[in-house]
């Protein structure tokens, strides 16, 4: 059964959507993927072109409330900006919590060319980001590599 992993940031707009469609191309086998923003607005048009670059096509998503998924029982729900944290620190329904902050692409100024390089270098950033978390070793996420889980913790052992 795949897992079901839930991207938040501020407005659903561009980190949470190219990790949404990153995720998907590159694990879509085992993981069912979602996004949503505290906040949505609506997906960028630049987040769109960028992703279509690399062959992926996030043209049919729509931003997206994290109401939404409420009490849906989620894997790992993963923010992607400090906002998103500190607004949303804890996600009814999630097992395990993920964080990395990136840039918000959609704040950059600039000219077209300026603003379509920010948001490919973004975009990059949460690839290789995603590879390390959710990349497959020993049929486990590497995330476990760095953070084994231990199923019972002794704080005091007592005699």
């Amino acid at each position: 059964m795949k897992k079901k992993v839930l991207f938040i940031c501020t407005h659903n707009s561009a980190r949470s959507q190219i990790a949404e469609g990153l995720l998907r191309s590159m694990y879509g086998n085992r993981y069912e993927v979602y996004s949503a923003g505290t906040q949505p607005s609506r997906v960028s048009p630049y987040a769109i072109k960028v992703m279509a670059e690399v062959g992926i096509d996030i043209s049919s998503h729509h931003a997206k409330h994290i109401d939404v998924f409420y009490g849906i029982k989620l894997d790992y729900v993963v923010t992607v900006c400090n906002q998103a944290k500190e607004s949303c620190p804890f996600f009814q329904g999630g097992k395990e919590y993920l964080h990395s902050n990136f840039e918000d692409p959609s704040q950059v100024e600039g000219s077209e060319e300026e603003k379509l390089a920010i948001f490919r270098q973004i975009r990059d950033q949460i690839g290789s980001w995603i590879e390390k978390a959710f990349g497959k070793k020993d049929n486990k996420p590497l995330i476990y590599q760095f953070f084994p889980r231990t199923k019972k913790l002794r704080w005091c052992v007592c005699s």
